[in-house]
């Protein structure tokens, strides 16, 4: 985040209410009664959703309360109730009695080590520690269990206003998506008027309300106004966020006590005043400090709390798979750096989902011939003793009762298990930068010293700071009650000005929603960055731009997942120029038909031998490049001059408008066509026999499907093309190709009357506003699914040289 005297530049943002009619804040309307519970209710309706209703939830809370008391109950029995001397036969137990075997006097049983009931007792009683922490177990269980009831009795109303309300039965709720439960809550607005301050809510509106906070989150990690990257002697630069951090993060600011929320919607008022800002960043400094200092004393016991859970959960899994430690995942400060502005769960995970096999693979792709020297050799020396210890238990199963040979055998194996997954797999091909395209395509974030640097160690220190090794994660969740404490007290201490200044210049109240970040209105004008495509339209100075094109893409990312938005102003004309620099650039890309004749081949180089027509689709364009430099021919056995990704994105997306456009002119002569694609025009014909093998009966959850996998490879394209445009701006000298003619957007023609109804297809001349692009949620017939199952998709495995 930039220093104290960059803030002084910020000037406050006006109000927003430009989606919400004039006058509406005075609007009263009746309310049913059963209704007005559910006016601030957004965030549980849609938790409802996905965690698959009441009976999973309520198992779940209840499952939980069990594991806390059982970590409690089987520590405490361990610590205090178990003879270990007997049990690991350091002391001779006698078995002497009538009717006793002779044989079994010295066999050490399991009641043998456990003391009686009174003994253990007594133990316990004896320990003031163990008092002390068990009654602090006890007070937060009954915290814990008396929120379980209350989450009971609002989960159970929520589950009436589904079924009531919405006409949603609890046992179909896992056929519908969460778009078709939007929907229906924007129709039961207009017809029950549960907001009463506006008569319409919006895709937006209840996108903000579900992700007030995270929009908060995400817009300050965009900033770097969190103390979530450390310098380090000897480690460097290192990213620290973990769930505890993030935790005190949220507590300290939206709802802990002395937050800067003073309820759920609403920061407090004298935040966003100028006059009092030294006063506030005290008073925000001292609640820092005195939250720092109960972590510090909670340390011990949250840190043995993470031991054991860490313990009894992962224990059993890697003594089963131990290479699980060398799998990688998201990091929690790669979920908020990647997240656009108002991406709700489900999508995020799904769209981080398709970008872990090709990120995995970037990963792969780096290895130290070091380091597999040594992989090699230890993996040599250790299997050699594993397989002589195997064979002898295999000759005489006795070998099994000798001290430790059961540790030496699970050692041995973990050993060999890690050092192989240093050996590097002798048949890849080395390709970073075409992988990291293929990560591009779905995290669609990236720094822009990325490019061009793929095959560099920095490169690949920063993916992993985003995508890191599970043992990481562990390691840091076990360190972090002892850091957390210290980040708060030294670090965030210290942005205690930044922060009020940052609420204060980026809140603004949204009539029916309340307080929300003003990034997330991904206002181009107020957020844009000049060098994202937003060049003469935007007037935001450089601290108030989203860094890289947080603010375009986003926007890009929501009217894609939410076709019926009507985008405001300012976004609808970036939208059109967008449209028409998109239509420039097809003309000198290459044809559809040459991507599709390549399909084929890209999807061998992937190695996806289940891939269809929309995956092999964007396998074409991130593949395309690669081909034409390296001199191939095409189908029509001519010579392909070079190009890029940009031009083939802008040619796919230039096509998917075509039969977008054929769509809605039969679509006015043949009834209304939900879908987006129809079949007569699709480019994928030899597709149709995926959509005929498929029943009538699940009609509609295939149309679901396949209009929300169109719509993520839509973005993808996007995405693409706007990093390629950005490097151009940014870079010309990296330019690609002979074929790129930039244009600036500001000397586009726009029209600035173009309204956007459903979605970002491009159409070839636009004269007149259509509707196009747009993955509508409705029931569809059959033949309209086969279009859009024809016409692309992001792939789910990763791409590869």
């Amino acid at each position: 985040m930039a220093n104290f005297e960059a803030y002084q530049e910020y000037q406050r943002i006006e109000d927003f209410e430009e989606d919400s009619p004039p006058g509406e804040e005075d609007l009263l309307v009746h309310v049913p009664e059963g209704l007005k519970v559910f006016l601030n209710q957004h965030v549980h309706i849609y938790h409802f959703h996905q965690k698959n209703g009441f009976a999973c939830m309520m198992v779940s809370e209840f499952f939980e309360l069990f594991q806390l008391l059982f970590v409690v109950t089987f520590t405490t029995f361990l610590v205090n109730c178990v003879e270990y001397d007997i049990l690991f036969a350091n002391r001779a137990v006698n078995h002497t009695g009538p009717g006793q075997n002779p044989l079994d006097w010295n066999k050490v049983t399991l009641p043998d080590a456990i003391l009686p009931s009174q003994q253990c007792t007594q133990r316990i009683q004896e320990n003031s520690w163990i008092i002390f922490l068990l009654i602090m177990a006890a007070i937060f269980w009954i915290y814990r269990l008396v929120k379980v009831f209350c989450n009971v009795l609002n989960y159970w109303e929520i589950r009436q206003f589904y079924i009531k309300a919405l006409k949603i039965r609890m046992d179909e709720l896992c056929n519908f998506t969460w778009q078709e439960v939007q929907d229906r809550l924007i129709s039961l607005q207009r017809e029950q008027q549960m907001c009463i301050h506006k008569k319409e809510l919006t895709e937006l509106d209840i996108y903000h309300r579900i992700l007030r906070f995270k929009n908060y989150m995400v817009a300050m990690i965009n900033k770097s106004l969190l103390p979530v990257q450390l310098q380090l002697p000897l480690l460097g630069n290192v990213v620290f966020l973990t769930q505890g951090l993030k935790y005190n993060f949220e507590l300290i600011l939206f709802w802990g006590p002395g937050s800067l929320f003073q309820n759920k919607w609403n920061l407090h008022p004298k935040y966003k005043r100028n006059g009092n800002r030294l006063e506030l960043a005290q008073q925000l400094s001292r609640v820092i400090l005195l939250i720092g200092l109960a972590n510090l004393l909670l340390c011990p016991f949250i840190l043995v709390w993470q031991v054991l859970y860490a313990f009894f959960s992962y224990t059993e899994v890697i003594r089963r798979e131990p290479g699980s430690l060398g799998a990688r995942r998201w990091s929690l400060y790669g979920r908020l750096y990647l997240r656009h502005f108002n991406e709700l769960d489900h999508e995020l995970h799904g769209r981080l989902g398709r970008a872990y096999k090709p990120t995995t693979k970037y990963m792969n792709s780096f290895t130290s011939p070091l380091l597999t020297v040594l992989a090699k050799n230890i993996a040599f020396f250790s299997g050699s003793v594993l397989a002589v210890l195997i064979a002898l238990t295999v000759y005489d199963e006795d070998v099994l009762t000798v001290q430790h040979i059961l540790t030496a055998i699970t050692v041995l194996g973990v050993v060999i298990t890690i050092t192989r997954s240093f050996i590097p797999d002798e048949h890849m091909v080395w390709c970073p930068e075409q992988l990291l395209q293929c990560m591009l395509a779905h995290i669609h974030y990236m720094p822009d010293h990325w490019r061009g640097n793929a095959n560099k160690s920095e490169t690949r220190d920063e993916v992993a700071q985003l995508f890191q090794y599970k043992a990481v994660f562990i390691l840091e969740e076990l360190l972090s009650p002892i850091v957390t404490p210290f980040i708060l007290i030294f670090l965030l201490r210290n942005k205690s000005l930044e922060i009020i200044d940052f609420f204060r210049n980026f809140t603004v109240e949204v009539v029916g929603v309340g307080d929300i970040c003003s990034f997330a209105q991904m206002d181009i004008r107020r957020h844009g960055n000049p060098k994202w495509l937003s060049d003469g339209q935007t007037e935001a100075s450089v601290y108030q731009q989203a860094e890289n094109g947080k603010t375009e893409l986003s926007l890009m990312h929501f009217t894609i997942k939410n076709p019926h938005w009507q985008p405001p102003q300012e976004s609808s004309v970036f939208i059109s120029h967008l449209k028409e620099k998109v239509h420039h650039d097809a003309q000198g890309g290459p044809s559809t038909q040459l991507l599709l004749s390549e399909a084929p081949l890209c999807t061998s180089l992937q190695s996806n031998e289940s891939a269809t027509g929309p995956e092999n689709l964007l396998a074409s364009v991130l593949a395309h490049p690669v081909l034409t430099a390296s001199g191939l021919q095409g189908r029509d056995h001519r010579f392909i001059p070079p190009t890029n990704a940009a031009s083939a994105a802008a040619s796919v997306l230039a096509s998917l408008s075509s039969s977008q456009v054929a769509n809605i002119g039969r679509t006015h002569s043949h009834g209304p066509m939900p879908s987006s694609l129809h079949p007569e025009s699709t480019m994928y014909r030899s597709d149709r026999t995926i959509i005929e093998s498929m029943s009538n009966s699940d009609s509609r959850i295939r149309s679901n499907t396949i209009q929300s996998e169109f719509a993520s490879a839509e973005m993808s394209l996007h995405a693409i093309y706007m990093h390629e445009l950005h490097q151009q701006t940014s870079h010309p000298q990296r330019t690609l190709g002979p074929r790129q003619n930039a244009v600036p957007m500001r000397d586009l023609h726009t029209n600035t009357g173009l309204q956007l109804h459903a979605g970002l297809g491009f159409s070839a001349s636009m004269p007149t506003p259509v509707h196009l692009g747009g993955w509508q949620e409705e029931e569809e017939e059959e033949d309209e699914e086969e279009q859009e199952i024809n016409s692309g998709s992001t792939p789910k495995q990763g791409s590869s040289c």
